[in-house]
């Protein structure tokens, strides 16, 4: 594989920190960081050119926050500048880099390979043969980017980089926190890289051909059950001598249910869908969440515009439609102010 230099230079130019600039603030303009950093925008940007020239930028201390859904997880945050700034000039170079040695299966934090592209693969998968997905194997990751190993990412990064100062750079963010930090924007791009050498032994070495990873959740199907528990135990073999990652307990080969309704067998549950043979379904959690937001809006004093309302439920309305959910919607339909058509 071929290893590439001279491309620190083009992280640290001026144009690139104000591309890196214009990108980080997408959907933050009104944040206190962004203002701050306007006050002297264009000094602030020059002072870190030369920070960066000179090799004297160091990451600024992490402030951090717990969410508790969809689970409970540690969340650092970076000030706006220099850091965002520093991380997005760093991707607006490297991403198509990264991007390139990533395989087809490989979701997540990909531009066209978000969610619902992995789903939209996986049903067509599924549909098309049907016999070839009867079993499925389903892991994740035991406490995927905390567990990371610094000397173990540094050197995947070296397997297609070479240049020293951007090396000494991408060094000196991985060892500013344990594992990788969940929140950092280029944690998830390194996070995808630490498993794309996984990825193409699974395609090309063992030759698995219904494979789908996004982030640290790995699906493979198969015809054959004894087929995936063998594979399994080649996985777990692989991940802990090539890249010190344990595979939860939660592992698990089953038979794929033709439908909810189906007693032999179960739906694979990837995504926030739940997918059988024959049908998709939302996720109950993700139903109940959908259901609960709009019983809550509905209790508004203060009315939603029809605009309001359907972004406030955009996300969860996207699950839906690309799901079996007419009836759902139908229902939901008639309790909501405003009728969001079912459209695939």
């Amino acid at each position: 594989m071929k290893r590439l230099g001279n491309l620190y230079d083009k992280i640290i130019s001026l144009d690139n920190l104000r591309l890196a600039d214009e990108r980080a603030r997408k959907g933050k303009l009104r944040s206190y960081g962004v203002k701050l950093h306007d006050r002297n925008k264009e000094a602030n940007l020059l002072s870190l050119h030369e920070a960066l020239k000179a090799g004297t930028y160091r990451t600024s201390e992490y402030s951090t926050f717990t969410i508790y859904e969809p689970k409970e997880r540690e969340i650092f945050r970076l000030p706006y500048f220099p850091d965002r700034i520093v991380h997005h000039a760093v991707m607006n170079i490297l991403e198509p880099i990264w991007v390139s040695i990533f395989t087809a299966d490989t979701y997540s934090c990909i531009k066209g390979r978000g969610i619902q592209a992995a789903a939209n693969k996986l049903r067509r998968v599924i549909d098309r043969d049907k016999a070839g997905c009867a079993y499925c194997l389903k892991i994740d990751i035991r406490k995927f980017y905390p567990s990371i190993d610094h000397t173990v990412l540094k050197s995947i990064v070296r397997r297609k980089i070479k240049d020293t100062r951007l090396l000494n750079l991408l060094d000196e963010i991985i060892d500013s926190a344990e594992g990788l930090p969940i929140g950092n924007y280029l944690s998830q791009y390194l996070a995808n890289l630490v498993l794309t050498y996984f990825d193409h032994w699974v395609k090309e070495v063992k030759r698995v051909r219904y494979y789908f990873r996004y982030a640290d959740d790995i699906v493979v199907l198969h015809s054959d059950k004894k087929t995936l528990h063998a594979l399994l135990a080649e996985f777990e073999s692989y991940l802990a001598a090539n890249v010190k990652l344990e595979i939860k307990q939660n592992k698990q080969v089953f038979p794929v249910a033709r439908d909810h309704r189906d007693s032999f067998g179960r739906g694979i549950d990837f995504l926030g869908y739940v997918f059988y043979l024959n049908e998709t379904r939302l996720r109950k959690r993700i139903k109940q969440n959908l259901c609960r937001k709009i019983a809550k809006l509905r209790k508004r004093k203060k009315p939603l515009s029809e605009d309001e309302f359907k972004q406030t439920l955009a996300a969860w309305w996207g699950w839906a439609k690309y799901s079996d959910s007419e009836y759902l919607i139908n229902k939901l339909n008639k309790i909501t102010p405003y009728e969001i058509k079912f459209r695939r």
